[in-house]
C-alpha cells in the first residue's frame, strides 16, 4: 500500500493461487483508495483480506507500517459503518490479517525481471504483482485464511 497506488491480488476459489487484479490510484494519499478498495471486495466477495505490513529489515515498526496498521483499522471501520448502513453488499465482514512484507517489493521486481519484463516497464505494475507475493505468502502457510 503506497502512497502513489495500492497493488491489489486475489486469489483463486481454492485459495492456492494469488494472482495480480490490479493497481487502485491514490493520488498521494493511500487513505483515499479505501472506497475503490471496497468496491473491490463488494464485487469479488472477499472473505479475507491480507494487508502488507511493512516492516522494517530488523522487524521493529517505523512510520510506515504504523500507517499500514491505521490504514488497516480504517478499512476495517469503513466496511462496518458501510454495513451498519445496510449499503454493503456481504453479509459479514471481511477479516483484516496483517503479514510482514519485508522484501516483497525486490521479489516482485525480481519476477517481473524473469518474465521478460523490462526495468522500465516494472512501476505500473510492481504493486500489484507485491500484492500477489503477499497473498501467495499468505496461501502458502504463512498464515491460513
Amino acid at each position: 500500500m503506497g502512497d502513489a497506488r495500492v497493488g491489489l491480488a486475489l486469489s483463486d476459489p481454492e485459495l492456492t493461487f494469488a494472482h495480480p487484479y490490479g493497481n487502485i490510484q491514490a493520488y498521494g494519499d493511500s487513505f483515499r483508495a479505501l472506497d475503490d478498495v471496497i468496491t473491490v471486495i463488494e464485487d469479488e466477495a472477499v472473505d479475507h483480506i491480507v494487508v502488507g505490513l511493512p516492516l522494517q529489515l530488523d522487524g521493529t515498526e517505523g512510520k510506515s507500517a504504523k500507517k499500514a496498521r491505521r490504514w488497516s483499522a480504517n478499512l476495517e471501520k469503513r466496511m462496518r459503518n458501510l454495513m451498519d448502513e445496510h449499503d454493503f453488499a456481504l453479509y459479514h465482514i471481511p477479516q483484516v490479517t496483517l503479514l510482514d512484507e519485508r522484501l516483497t517489493t525486490v521479489s516482485a521486481h525480481r519476477q517481473l525481471l524473469e518474465a521478460q519484463l523490462g526495468s522500465r516497464r516494472h512501476r505500473p505494475v510492481v504493486d500489484q504483482q507485491s500484492a500477489v507475493v503477499i497473498l501467495q505468502t499468505a496461501l502458502d502457510g504463512a498464515m491460513k485464511v
